[in-house]
């Protein structure tokens, strides 16, 4: 049975939320004030999701989507709100998980932003999948929270499957040769990457000459029945990596490492770390590709840095290397960690899932001066804030909007230790 809703807020997720008698219903690209006759839901009791609906009102705050796929595509939730409504939207979300009133600094760019994207190559489509589906994807031409050249990649992509007719992903079967064709761009050096991710099978080998204006063009292999946009490299044309650049440092773009999808809002991350870290000597946890390590090594600290990843340690070395640092990167794991005590500043940047019990333990016992914590979900940030508070006070608090248009954000916190207890 139909009903019509008046969209009161938004939720943490970005969906719009109104009222069903006493039962929330979340709409998704709505926005408050927006009237909706929903048709069909998923979910009971606290949650229903709005999965047939159509707006009967739109309201005052709404604003035409720049990206002709927004409100089908599951990437942007919230291109319908104006950019400024977003950031107040981030920083009212951090001040009721964090309760403090932290500043969320924009991003440079809103569009053209993001230097990779994963476009699957299904039946259904060649772009991403529909919000709420994984069975289903929108077909799209371009991406303008990538920019121009991902137009360039998908036209080749569609000549090279029209000239060799290769099989395309069935999403709901799990068949088909093609699966996903990732693209990466270095913003601040133009140097661009195509990785075409397949089943096991025989590639065209003509398949590299369709992306002769790519710097690095890799073919992968899944070899497993997920459903994932990365595998084993099978081979690669062109250069074996491209570049990005962070203010005065370089890194190395591999198909199966991560960087930072926002290089523009990284470079301020980046530069808050630097601001927040104090003393001589630092330890980069979950140090990845040695985005943080390798940027205070350029600035004199001595670094040493943990991740438990071996590829991306190798990575990290490599970065250190192309840009003349000394810094020592090793395999190891979060909660085996030794004395912290013995470092000036310890830098955090843990998964969504926050930080391991065992290292928030390390980090009370042994006391180092300066915990830098950097995290994209704060919830899990609340929840280990607030067991370091037992020995740690917030000195600084800077949030960065790392994905525009998603209700998604980027905060990076400078602790100190309480000397006084």
């Amino acid at each position: 049975m139909p009903f019509e809703i008046e969209i009161k807020s938004l939720s943490d997720e970005g969906l719009g939320v109104g009222l069903l008698g006493k039962k929330k219903v979340y709409v998704p690209f709505s926005a408050p004030g927006d009237l909706v006759r929903v048709y069909k839901t998923r979910g009971k009791k606290r949650k229903i999701l709005a999965e047939e609906f159509e707006f009967l009102r739109r309201s005052d705050l709404v604003v035409n989507p720049a990206c002709p796929y927004a409100g089908k595509c599951g990437g942007c939730l919230l291109q319908h709100i104006p950019y400024d409504e977003q950031i107040r939207f981030k920083e009212a979300k951090l001040g009721r998980f964090l309760g403090m009133d932290i500043k969320v600094i924009p991003s440079p760019k809103i569009f053209g932003h993001r230097n990779r994207i994963d476009v699957v190559i299904s039946t259904k489509g060649i772009g991403f999948r529909r919000y709420g589906t994984w069975w289903d994807a929108v077909e799209i031409d371009h991406c303008p929270v990538f920019g121009d050249s991902s137009g360039r990649v998908l036209s080749s992509l569609r000549e090279f499957i029209e000239d060799h007719r290769v099989t395309l992903y069935e999403l709901q079967k799990n068949e088909g040769f093609l699966r996903y064709i990732v693209i990466r761009e270095g913003k601040f050096t133009g140097e661009l990457m195509v990785n075409l991710v397949t089943s096991p099978g025989e590639l065209p080998q003509e398949f590299p000459d369709y992306f002769d204006y790519a710097d690095s063009v890799y073919w992968s292999v899944n070899r497993t029945p997920s459903d994932v946009s990365y595998g084993e490299i099978e081979r690669f044309w062109g250069e074996e990596y491209i570049k990005e650049k962070l203010g005065d440092v370089f890194y190395l773009i591999h198909p199966n490492s991560f960087f930072q999808t926002n290089s523009y809002q990284a470079l301020n991350l980046v530069e808050a770390v630097g601001r927040f870290s104090e003393g001589g000597r630092v330890l980069d946890l979950y140090s990845g590709v040695g985005t943080f390590g390798v940027y205070l090594a350029r600035r004199g600290f001595e670094v040493e840095g943990i991740e438990i990843n071996p590829f991306a340690v190798e990575m990290a070395r490599r970065n250190a290397q192309i840009n003349g640092v000394e810094a020592d990167f090793k395999v190891g794991s979060d909660r085996d960690v030794g004395d912290l005590s013995r470092y000036d500043t310890v830098v955090v940047d843990p998964p969504r899932a926050g930080l391991h019990p065992k290292l928030v333990e390390r980090i009370l016992k042994d006391e180092p001066e300066t915990l830098i914590y950097v995290s994209c979900n704060p919830e899990t940030l609340a929840r280990d804030l607030n067991q370091l508070s037992k020995k740690y006070s917030v000195l600084d608090a800077v949030g960065l909007d790392m994905f525009p248009h998603t209700p998604h954000v980027e905060v990076a916190v400078k602790l100190g230790l309480n000397r006084n207890q």
